[in-house]
């Protein structure tokens, strides 16, 4: 028997006009839709006056992996699944990944239907380079993971993209502040295609006062990527401590330090050693 396919159909952001024929065609002829919110998916047919003939399951992060099994039973019989997110591609930040690996690793055939995606969007918006750039994903909700991770940015040379709830926005941009500089360029895109949409474009220091108050919607945050700057072991010293003063293991801060800005790993673990051997001393992690 020849085995279905899988199809990952990226969905509107907001306006239902974004959606393509073949996003139709899909939803119409599938056999079985996965849908992230079975709601979502049934209110965005009917908008776009689509009747799925096919079953319509729930595949939202909680049930991916327990669905996983029909899923494949339902592609080894022939028929053709079509996997939907709340908005946007698939995978992206949002559930597939795991149904997209499975399937690879069973060699049955998986398609994608292109479309909207709010990464490529506000990447376009944002006015910020867009030659090179790299996906972040969530930013970390954890304080202490949120400086961590937004240090790692500091010597990132690539524009980066990542998102963002509304009420931790305004936090975010204030420790974006204090790691990276307020006057590193970013960009904040609001409820893109939306009626209400927005692109605040700034500094940190300026969006991160923008943004105090309180912010509502979907957010994208696009931020520039770093100078090329000279960095001496010296000058990392402090960072190195910052982190380990959140919690972090020497060896590992010193380590991905290192990384991020091309210096001697050892060099700058024993720079730190020393430092605190001409201080006060202390617990070395």
């Amino acid at each position: 028997m020849t085995s279905g396919r899988l199809i990952l159909a990226a969905t509107p952001l907001g306006d239902v006009r974004d959606a393509s024929p073949r996003l139709v065609s899909a939803l119409a002829e599938a056999d079985v839709i996965a849908a992230e919110d079975t709601r979502r998916l049934r209110s965005l047919a009917s908008a776009l006056e689509v009747t799925p003939r096919g079953r319509v399951v729930s595949f939202y992060e909680d049930v991916e992996t327990a669905r996983l099994p029909k899923l494949l039973e339902a592609l080894h019989a022939g028929e053709t699944v079509v996997l939907v997110t709340d908005a946007g591609m698939p995978s992206v930040s949002d559930p597939g990944f795991r149904l997209v690996a499975a399937c690879v690793a069973e060699d049955l055939p998986v398609t994608c239907l292109p479309g909207p995606s709010a990464v490529t969007t506000a990447l376009a918006l944002s006015g910020l380079p867009c030659d090179r750039f790299c996906f972040e994903g969530f930013a970390p909700r954890k304080p202490g993971e949120r400086t961590k991770w937004l240090t790692s940015l500091r010597a990132e040379p690539r524009t980066a993209v990542f998102f963002e709830s509304p009420h931790r926005l305004g936090s975010l941009l204030a420790d974006a502040v204090s790691v990276l500089g307020g006057s590193r360029q970013a960009a904040v895109c609001r409820e893109l295609t939306k009626t209400y949409e927005e692109v605040k474009r700034g500094t940190l220091a300026e969006l991160a006062s923008w943004a105090a108050d309180g912010v509502r919607g979907e957010i994208t945050v696009v931020l520039s990527g770093a100078e090329p700057r000279s960095v001496s072991v010296a000058d990392l010293v402090d960072e190195v401590a910052a982190r380990v003063a959140s919690g972090e293991r020497l060896k590992s801060a010193a380590a991905e330090v290192a990384e991020a800005t091309g210096v001697s790993k050892k060099e700058l673990y024993d720079a730190v050693l020393a430092a605190r051997k001409a201080g006060t001393g202390g617990h070395v992690g």
